[in-house]
């Protein structure tokens, strides 16, 4: 069996006046993160460990922020078409696991909403992914309030 691992990172700016989803859920705060698209971090994240680690180019090759397309775009469709990508190459997703770096809201009460979407998407069982978040303890711009990041790692094999 071919197996294969990939690691994807990817950070937004928090602003007033936009939406804060993470995961693929909305989640109510009054500041949200800035992107051409919905600017989901956590997806992102994963999109680019999965494109890593089937030897593909980096999210913004496939869905660049150049392109009206992607304006707004939900995150969860982007990842729709990133599985579909390792798919067509004939890998399938063993399991994801991501850490959110994020002051404010909490995202506990969260984490098994994101799981259910993000299982339904990628189609693998809820029990392969983990997301655990956490605080910069008030340091850099993450505990400034400034931004959110989000690191993903991934495992594939050969189907």
């Amino acid at each position: 069996m071919n197996i294969r691992v990939g690691i994807g990172f990817d950070v937004h700016q928090l602003v007033e006046g936009r939406k804060l989803v993470v995961g693929g859920v909305e989640i109510p705060h009054s500041k949200g993160a800035l992107g051409h698209s919905d600017a989901d971090a956590l997806i992102h994240a994963i999109c680019d460990a999965l494109l890593g680690a089937a030897g593909l180019k980096d999210i913004g090759t496939y869905f660049p922020d150049t392109s009206s397309e992607f304006k707004n775009i939900d995150s969860t469709i982007l990842l729709r078409r990133v599985v579909d990508l390792i798919t067509e190459r004939g890998y399938r997703i063993g399991n994801v696991d991501v850490a959110l770096l994020l002051e404010k809201p909490k995202i506990k009460p969260h984490i098994d909403r994101m799981r259910e979407i993000l299982a339904s998407v990628m189609g693998i069982s809820i029990e392969d992914i983990g997301i655990k978040a956490t605080t910069n303890e008030k340091m850099g711009y993450v505990g400034r309030e400034e931004g959110i990041a989000a690191q993903a790692v991934c495992l594939i094999y050969k189907a």
